[in-house]
């Protein structure tokens, strides 16, 4: 039986949180569920427009809980966690709550503009009444690279621009896809990724459901 259903928009994060599971969870029996097109719609329609397909997709699914990697998606997906009947969790909330204890000045980078105002308004929901600054970063031509296949490149203009960032206090990196670029990135400042911690955080809520 899965313990926690993980729905993704790119099936490359499946071996990235596998990888986690083998690492920190072991035993832990993990469910992938990859729908692409939905990311696509979100794009062109808006992260609202994508809740019926994921009613829809996620029903049948309903014995476990829900982790959602997709950062342009994750708040649309939470909201239909009354509907489904299960927790649902997006990958990123763990990383925000973070990011907020880290400091007032937020860095965020992302490769697709759609995820850029989902994240803002993540960070501003955890940090709820304490004041913080969000200053916003598109990594210019990094999702292209990322489209084709080329993570190597990918990853590492992602790096560059958190080693570019100046003026605050953490960086966070708003999408699952970038995980590896906090660890070429040579920044002094905290580079927050949300796999690990969101695993985590769905592994919970698995114990606590």
């Amino acid at each position: 039986m899965t313990d926690l259903l993980l729905l993704h928009t790119s099936p490359v994060h499946v071996p990235v949180f596998d990888a986690l599971r083998d690492r920190n969870h072991p035993g832990a029996v993990l469910g992938h569920l990859v729908v692409p097109e939905l990311l696509d719609r979100a794009r062109a329609e808006g992260p609202e427009s994508v809740a019926p397909a994921l009613r829809g997709l996620l029903l049948p699914h309903t014995g476990s809980p829900v982790l959602v990697t997709c950062s342009t998606i994750g708040a649309t997906a939470e909201l239909l966690a009354p509907a489904l009947g299960v927790p649902v969790l997006r990958v990123d909330r763990p990383m925000a709550a973070a990011a907020v204890r880290a400091g007032t000045r937020i860095a965020v980078l992302a490769a697709l503009e759609s995820t850029l105002a989902p994240t803002c308004e993540l960070l501003a929901e955890e940090a709820g009444e304490r004041p913080v600054s969000i200053e916003t970063h598109l990594v210019a031509g990094a999702w292209d690279r990322f489209e084709v296949g080329d993570t190597a490149c990918y990853l590492a203009r992602v790096a560059a621009a958190a080693d570019s960032v100046t003026g605050a206090d953490v960086i966070v990196l708003a999408q699952a896809s970038m995980v590896g670029a906090a660890d070429l990135a040579t920044s002094p400042l905290p580079v927050l990724s949300s796999p690990a911690p969101g695993l985590a955080a769905g592994l919970a809520m698995c114990s606590a459901a």
